[in-house]
């Protein structure tokens, strides 16, 4: 697909996204931007036409992400930009189902977002595999209760959304909730340990 090669070439040296991001921040180049998003322009094209079922449109809203980022990566603070354009972009897609007046039926899109979440996370578990096991014990500890036991189920026991909450009765968003700050705070005790 030739449109996705729009930015290839404007960075001669790859630099690191934080820098890329940070270097954004201060001088508000669109090249810098080009070069950080163009690495994730397949996945925000795969993304869209998951939901749009259109190449099209999905194409269109390559584009219009992009767009979209030059005012929204000025005010925002992003720590992980991969899952930050995730969801800039699904939420970009349903806005523009919405739009359209597509009918989707809430459920459908439900197990969507539940696929692509578990997607996610399941690709963060290399995170927990390189991590020292005293530190990530400790820092377990320091979770919630709810937390814990739902980061546990996903990584540990390989169980998805629904099945951590038939076992546990929390509700799922509840769950997908809990695996997220789950796994930020253990990310903040890791990096303080120094073990990130």
């Amino acid at each position: 697909m030739k449109f996705l090669k729009l930015f290839q070439g404007r960075e001669k040296e790859p630099l690191p996204e934080s820098e890329l991001l940070a270097r954004y921040w201060q001088s508000g180049d669109i090249a810098l931007l080009g070069a950080l998003y163009e690495p994730y322009m397949e996945m925000v094209f795969a993304v869209s036409y998951h939901y749009l079922r259109n190449e099209e449109q999905s194409k269109d809203a390559v584009m219009q992400i992009f767009e979209k980022l030059i005012k929204d990566l000025k005010t925002h603070q992003v720590g992980n930009f991969k899952s930050w354009l995730h969801s800039v972009t699904r939420n970009y897609c349903l806005m523009q189902l919405r739009a359209a007046r597509i009918l989707v039926a809430a459920d459908e899109i439900e197990e969507i977002e539940i696929a692509e979440e578990e997607s996610m996370e399941m690709n963060a578990q290399a995170m927990f595999e390189t991590a020292r096991l005293d530190s990530l014990e400790h820092c377990m500890k320091m979770l919630t209760e709810q937390q814990r036991i739902s980061v546990e189920q996903f990584y540990l026991h390989q169980k998805c959304y629904r099945e951590i909450a038939g076992d546990t009765g929390f509700e799922i968003g509840k769950v997908k909730s809990y695996i997220q700050n789950g796994k930020r705070n253990l990310k903040i005790c890791m990096d303080k340990n120094g073990t990130n």
